[in-house]
C-alpha cells in the first residue's frame, strides 16, 4: 500500500513504524502537520492509500479525513480520550492501559475504532517517556499492522465507540492535565511525589520549587537519604541533587527554570551557586547493599569472566562530564582479568552523542560542543583499541548520531529488536566519535556514505542485514537481558575469545593509517562547523533544544523508491541547506581492512 504517515514530528515512535511498513513492502511517506493548508496540500500531492498519524498532536483538517482514511494511533485504551493520557494513567497508578487506533471525525479521540491492545502497566511509576518507548510503542505497532490489514478491504469500517466496552479502567474523557494537577508539597511521600514528576517526564516537567528556585523537576529518583526537611538540598552528585521529602529523598536529575528562555539542564548546572557549599553524596563501594540504589550514571559489576558497564545516560545525551565518568568505567573495566567486557546503554537510549542543551545553554556555545566531541571521542578511542577483553556493545535503548557510532568499535554490536538507529549526522555538523574509521569497517565504504547521506533511520533488523550489528535480541527488556548474559557467556569461552582479541590486535596493528589521522580529520571538519556554523550548526541546535516546528518536511521523508539504505546509490542529500558546503566523503584513503 501507499501509506503516509502525518506527523506532528518524526518521533521515536513515527520512525519504528515508517521502519517496519517499509520492510513489510509497503510504500511510506512522511508529512510533518505544520499547518492546514500544507496539511491540505501535501496529502494531496502525496495521493495516499491510507493515512496513518502515530504522533500527531494536531487536528486533521477536514478536506483530509473526509476524503482519505485518516487513523489516529492514540496513547490510551478504549474510552479513553484527551491529549494528556499516559500523564493521567501514570498519575492515577492505573494497574492497566492501553492503545487504540481510531479513524478520524470531526470530534478529537471519537471516531470509529480499528483496532486497540492494552498492556499492564509497571509497579513503580515509569517514567513517561520509558512507557512511551516501550509498551505503547509495542502496542501501537500491533495496531498499525491490524489497521494496514483491515484497511486492504476498501469497504472495511470501524467500530464505533459506543458499541466498543471499556477494558482498562480509568479510561475515560479527560482534560489537559495542568500545573495545578501535578503539583506536589516536597512533605509529601517520595513515591507520591515521584509519580508526579514521572508522569510529567520528558515534557512539560512539574513546577516546584527547588534551592530556592522556581523550576520545572525531571528526572528523579528514590534516594536513600532520611530525616531532612522536606524540600531541603541534602546533597548533590553525578549533576543531581538530592531533595528531602516527607518520608524520604529523591534524586533530581534535571531541572529547567520557570524563565521564558529556560532550558533543561542538569540540576547541579541549573541551581549552580545555591549549592556553595553542599556536600558531594559518596555513591559507596559497588555490591554494597547499602548504597545498592544510590544515584550513579555508571556502574560497574563482574560476573566470572564477563564484566559489566553500564550507563544510563538522560535521554541519551552526553556532556563532557559523562563522557569522563563512561571513560573512567571503561578503564576499570578493562584494567580487570576477565574476558568479555559488555557495555550497555540505557533502555530508552544508548546514546545521543554530544548534549545540545548543556552546549546551547553555554556562555561559550562553540567551546562547549569542542569539549563535548574531544571528550566522547576518548570513549571511542578506548573502545576501538581494547584488545584485553572481546567488547561486546549492547544497545537495549535506541541511538542517534554519535552515539550509534559510539559503540561500532566494539567486537560484537548486540541489539534489542523494536530499536531505531539513525547513524547519520545531522544539525549542520560533520561528526566525528571515529566514524570514518569504524562505519565503513562494518558495512563498506559505498554503504557508510549512503547511510550518512541519506539521513535516514535504520531498524535493529535492518541493521542486522547491513552489518551495522551483530545480534538481535529480544524485545521485552528482561528477556534481552537474559538473551545478553547467554551471548557474553558464549563468547567468553578461553579460546574463543583469545583468538578474538589476538586477531583484533593484528588488525590494528595491520592499519596503514593510524587511528589519530581519522580524529585529526574529523575533528578538522568539526571545527568549521562549530567555529564558523559553515553549515548552520547554530540555527539547527536552537531549533532542536528550543523545540522550534521545522518549515516542512525532509525531502527524503517523502514518498522514495522502497529499497532502504542498502539500495542502488541515490542523489546525496547535503549536510545543510541550500548554499551549504558539500560534506566531505568519509571513503578512507586506504582499502579497508579485512
Amino acid at each position: 500500500m501507499r501509506i503516509l504517515l502525518l506527523v506532528t514530528a518524526f518521533n521515536g515512535l513515527s520512525q519504528r513504524v515508517w521502519c517496519a511498513l517499509r520492510e513489510a513492502g509497503h510504500e511510506v511517506g512522511v508529512l510533518l502537520a505544520t499547518n492546514g493548508r500544507e496539511i491540505v496540500d501535501g496529502v494531496h500531492a502525496a495521493a495516499p492509500d491510507l493515512i496513518i498519524c502515530p504522533f500527531l498532536k494536531d487536528r486533521v483538517p477536514a478536506q483530509v479525513w473526509q476524503r482519505w482514511r485518516t487513523i489516529i494511533i492514540h496513547p490510551g485504551p478504549v474510552g479513553d480520550r484527551g491529549p494528556s493520557s499516559l500523564d493521567w494513567a501514570i498519575s492515577d497508578g492505573v494497574p492497566n492501559w492501553g492503545v487504540t487506533a481510531l479513524q478520524a471525525v470531526e470530534e478529537l479521540d471519537a471516531g470509529p475504532i480499528w483496532a486497540s491492545r492494552t498492556f499492564p502497566m509497571p509497579a513503580t511509576p515509569p517514567r513517561k517517556s520509558a512507557l512511551y518507548t516501550g509498551p505503547v510503542s509495542d502496542a501501537a505497532l500491533e495496531c498499525v499492522f491490524e489497521v494496514v490489514a483491515k484497511a486492504e478491504d476498501p469497504a472495511f469500517a470501524g467500530v464505533p465507540v459506543a458499541n466498543t466496552p471499556t477494558i482498562a479502567p480509568g479510561a475515560r474523557p479527560r482534560p489537559l492535565m495542568r500545573q495545578a494537577d501535578r503539583a506536589f508539597d516536597w512533605a509529601e511521600p517520595a513515591e507520591t511525589i515521584l509519580r508526579r514528576i514521572r508522569a510529567a517526564d520528558g515534557s512539560p516537567g512539574v513546577l516546584t520549587e527547588v534551592g530556592g528556585l522556581a523550576a520545572y523537576a525531571y528526572d528523579a529518583h528514590p534516594g536513600l537519604a532520611r530525616g531532612g526537611r522536606p524540600g531541603t538540598i541534602l546533597s548533590r552528585r553525578q549533576g543531581a541533587v538530592l531533595v528531602a521529602t516527607g518520608d524520604g529523598s529523591l534524586w533530581i536529575g534535571h531541572l529547567r527554570p520557570d524563565t521564558e528562555d529556560g532550558i533543561k539542564l542538569p540540576a547541579t548546572t541549573v541551581l549552580g551557586s545555591r549549592l556553595r557549599g553542599l556536600p558531594d553524596s559518596p555513591a559507596g563501594p559497588e555490591g554494597d547493599p547499602e548504597t545498592a540504589t544510590a544515584y550513579r550514571q555508571v556502574r560497574y559489576r563482574r560476573a566470572g569472566a564477563v564484566g559489566w558497564l553500564h550507563f544510563d545516560f538522560y535521554n541519551g545525551a552526553m556532556a563532557p562530564g559523562h563522557s569522563r565518568r563512561l571513560l573512567a568505567g571503561l578503564r576499570h573495566a578493562v584494567a580487570q582479568d576477565t574476558r568479555v567486557l559488555v557495555l550497555r546503554g540505557g533502555t530508552e537510549a544508548f546514546s545521543n552523542g554530544i548534549h545540545l542543551n548543556t552546549i546551547e545553554a553555554a556562555t561559550d556555545p562553540s567551546g562547549a560542543a569542542w569539549a563535548g566531541i574531544r571528550a566522547i571521542n576518548e570513549v571511542c578511542r578506548e573502545i576501538v583499541t581494547c584488545t584485553r577483553q572481546l567488547v561486546v556493545a549492547a544497545y537495549a535503548g535506541s541511538a542517534g548520531a554519535g552515539g550509534v557510532m559510539l559503540g561500532l568499535g566494539a567486537d560484537i554490536v548486540a541489539a534489542r529488536d523494536g530499536i531505531v538507529l539513525n547513524p547519520y549526522y545531522d544539525m549542520g555538523l560533520f561528526g566525528s566519535e571515529l566514524h570514518t574509521f569504524t562505519l565503513p569497517r562494518r558495512v563498506g565504504a559505498d554503504l557508510a556514505q549512503r547511510l550518512i547521506d541519506d539521513k535516514l533511520p535504520v531498524s535493529a533488523s535492518q541493521a542486522a542485514r547491513l552489518g551495522l550489528v551483530d545480534e538481535v535480541g529480544p524485545r521485552h527488556p528482561e528477556a534481552y537481558a537474559q538473551w545478553l548474559v547467554g551471548l557474553a557467556d558464549h563468547h567468553s569461552d578461553v579460546r574463543t575469545a583469545r583468538k578474538r582479541r589476538a586477531a583484533k590486535a593484528r588488525r590494528l596493528a595491520a592499519e596503514r593509517i593510524p587511528l589519530e589521522v581519522y580524529e585529526t580529520r574529523e575533528l578538522a571538519e568539526m571545527s568549521r562547523d562549530i567555529y564558523t556554523d559553515r553549515s548552520g550548526f547554530a540555527a539547527a541546535r536552537r531549533g532542536f533544544v528550543r523545540k522550534i516546528r521545522p518549515q516542512g518536511t525532509p525531502r527524503q521523508l517523502m514518498f522514495t523508491p522502497n529499497a532502504g539504505p542498502a539500495a542502488a546509490a541515490r542523489p546525496r542529500h547535503t549536510n545543510a541547506g541550500p548554499g551549504a558546503e558539500r560534506r566531505p566523503t568519509i571513503r578512507p584513503a586506504v582499502p579497508v581492512s579485512a
